[in-house]
């Protein structure tokens, strides 16, 4: 059985850890080597299973005090160490700079996927990040996209030996029993200026004149970029505090939103959101911002299985909450339909389409 080695930042809980940790649990439980290596420890990071070794290639103490350059060059040599070693037959790395380490630091015989998790736009298009991409991703045996938007950013070569894999969504999610729902609207996700969470505040104030009964639950943890302070003071300035609330973090989401009248999702910019994958997954009729890089318009079809919308457009956020709310035979439908996601986003059709194009790349090189 072959050795595989996923190389990122850390696992502290985010859209790329999470597949991170998930896709790395399946391969051990078939029997697979695996190994995660990362930069640093989170406080709250997601599990891996006990047969995943976890590995620290990041800096020693020693190390934090040194140009930055010196520290570049080092993050580059403890992986490339790592990779000595342990000799895995394939790497795969996660996020922009994992990336750029994982190309920089792999040999010529081993084969190297990088994923891009994010919105290219924005993340890689600095003339830095165009000289790294250009130097190093022809390197890259493969790549993983999550959308067309995120593939089509990058150069024809790239897209040519690329392969788009949408996000696994946990067990839980797919198993889960449908709560009594409640007069409430919700939206899970950290708490994270690109989530725009301040705009569904806004939009929700707008519900809430034409439904005075209905409540906003916002979870998620603090990024502690600031929005947390941000919302908390939206919602006083609102006197809001009744009917808006900021949940927090919760490892029993499966419970709580299917509770859910409506799930609002808000965000500028993602990749392939995890928590509307999830919402989805539960049968929520659900509101999107029809954001770049295209991660909700690559599982929503307007109308059919939820709702697009414009980003950073309250009002038409509003307008799709209150028609939900208005019309519960079309937030059925909705519902209903979205749950067809589950044949795409289980762990095993993810895992086999993973395990496939690894098995494809190595094969190949």
């Amino acid at each position: 059985m072959r050795k595989i080695a996923f190389h990122l930042n850390c696992l502290e809980q985010g859209g790329a850890e999470r597949v991170v940790s998930n896709l790395a649990n399946q391969f051990a439980k078939k029997g697979y080597e695996v190994i995660v290596a990362t930069e640093w420890y989170g406080e709250n990071e997601f599990r891996l299973d006990e047969a995943v070794r976890r590995v620290h290639v990041g800096l020693r103490p020693e190390d934090e005090k040194k140009e930055r350059l010196r520290k570049a060059w080092l993050r580059i040599r403890f992986l490339q160490n790592f990779l000595q070693k342990e000799k895995p037959d394939v790497l795969l790395s996660f996020a922009r700079k994992a990336n750029y380490r994982a190309l920089a630091a792999a040999g010529r015989r081993l084969p190297v996927i990088v994923s891009v998790r994010t919105n290219p736009v924005g993340h890689y298009d600095s003339m830095w990040d165009r000289l790294q991409t250009a130097l190093l991703f022809p390197k890259a045996a493969g790549c993983v996209f999550q959308t067309e938007g995120q593939r089509a950013f990058f150069a024809p070569p790239v897209q040519k030996k690329s392969r788009i894999i949408l996000n696994p969504v946990h067990e839980k999610y797919l198993n889960a029993q449908n709560g009594e729902q409640r007069k409430v609207v919700m939206q899970s996700g950290r708490l994270v200026d690109f989530k725009n969470q301040p705009m569904l505040i806004d939009a929700f104030l707008k519900v809430r004149k034409k439904h005075p009964d209905y409540e906003l639950e916002i979870y998620g943890g603090d990024s502690h970029d600031g929005t947390k302070e941000i919302l908390e003071e939206k919602i006083a300035q609102n006197g809001a505090a009744d009917f808006i609330r900021l949940m927090g973090a919760s490892d029993s989401l499966e419970q709580q939103l299917t509770q859910a009248a409506v799930f609002a999702f808000s965000s500028d910019w993602e990749g392939l959101p995890n928590a509307l994958l999830e919402a989805m997954a539960l049968g929520l009729p659900v509101v999107a911002t029809d954001c770049p890089c295209g991660g909700p318009r690559t599982v929503i079809r307007d109308g059919e299985n939820g709702l697009l919308v414009p980003i950073r457009d309250p009002e038409a956020m509003a307008e799709g909450i209150c028609r939900l709310i208005e019309d519960r035979q079309l937030a059925r439908r909705l519902g209903q339909n979205a749950k067809e996601i589950r044949r795409l986003v289980n762990p095993e059709a993810v895992f086999d389409q993973w395990r496939d194009y690894i098995e494809e790349v190595v094969q190949k090189n």
